[in-house]
């Protein structure tokens, strides 16, 4: 993908909202060196309702919620009126929560009160956030944007339009290629149990599972709330059918755990190998194999069917 525009075609953040600090006149490098560090820094938002809009962090607070006022706003249920502020602490930005009712979290942990670094992925409410420090902001922000646009931002798998265009130009090729589409199962009871944050923590997990099992010739998406797919070119049915079940016996079988308890999780996974000779298309494939989900569902989940 090309680099695109210098300001991507997204929902963005008024002006206003962005927080800058002054440039002053200093004789003294090391002052310029520091005043330049904590000017590259910024929070940019990777999923809806505002993906792609980011706030400069200096040293003025920057609130974060849905009544934020020169901070920033983020229209979402899930998110307080004053969820949180970033401060800066005259050697780092750090993040307090403000009494929200869903919690702030960094890397998956709920936080009070947390010194962000480079890279760290925060949640307020269901809405994820990603810290930039250091390097060239603008061109960092761009980069972050081109993957969002080919990763899902939660568990750092194809999403579902990449999967998609990848799918389809495989099916162009000559070699065997088979899918399998998989479901965890009872998602919203663990949801509804726990909380959103705790089933963030599982797909996530449940994609560490899958990645150790997968060879390298599949390609692993995320096409759904908790609905993945995954293709192997080069693979027939059989083999396919083979792989599903490895991935099915080793998510039984891994150690979720919340607070020291453990979740039951498991998935339904369902197979179909294109068919070259009939020209399927790829809707047409993944419907054939989504029926053989659902076939799985109906046999009492936990199950392969092809």
């Amino acid at each position: 993908m090309g680099s695109g525009p210098s300001r991507p075609n997204v929902p963005t953040i008024p002006d206003d909202y962005e927080s800058t600090l002054e440039v002053t006149v200093s004789r003294d490098m090391k002052d310029i060196v520091e005043l330049a560090k904590r000017q590259q820094a910024l929070l940019i938002v990777l999923s809806e309702p505002c993906l792609g809009s980011r706030v400069l962090l200096a040293e003025a607070p920057v609130d974060i919620g849905r009544g934020a006022r020169g901070g920033l706003l983020i229209d979402s249920d899930s998110v307080s009126r004053r969820h949180a502020r970033v401060e800066w602490t005259s050697a780092s930005h750090k993040i307090v929560d403000l009494g929200s009712t869903n919690g702030t979290f960094v890397n998956g942990s709920r936080v009070q009160s947390h010194e962000l670094r480079d890279g760290d992925r925060v949640q307020i409410g269901k809405v994820l956030l990603k810290y930039i420090a250091g390097g060239n902001i603008e061109a960092t922000y761009h980069e972050e944007f081109q993957r969002l646009m080919r990763f899902d931002a939660l568990t750092g798998v194809l999403n579902k339009r990449q999967f998609g265009e990848t799918l389809r130009s495989a099916m162009g090729g000559s070699q065997p290629l088979s899918l399998m589409v998989l479901d965890l199962d009872h998602f919203k009871k663990i949801n509804d149990t726990y909380g959103h944050v705790v089933g963030d923590g599982v797909l996530c997990e449940l994609c560490s599972v899958a990645r150790e099992k997968l060879n390298p010739e599949a390609v692993f998406g995320r096409v759904g709330g908790e609905e993945f797919a995954v293709f192997w070119e080069g693979g027939n049915q059989q083999e396919m059918l083979e792989l599903a079940e490895q991935l099915r016996s080793a998510t039984e079988q891994h150690r979720f755990t919340f607070e020291g308890k453990r979740l039951s999780v498991t998935v339904s996974i369902g197979v179909a190998e294109h068919d070259r000779n009939a020209k399927e298309t790829d809707e047409a494939l993944y419907d054939r194999a989504d029926a053989k989900l659902y076939e799985a569902k109906a046999a009492g989940r936990n199950a392969v069917r092809g």
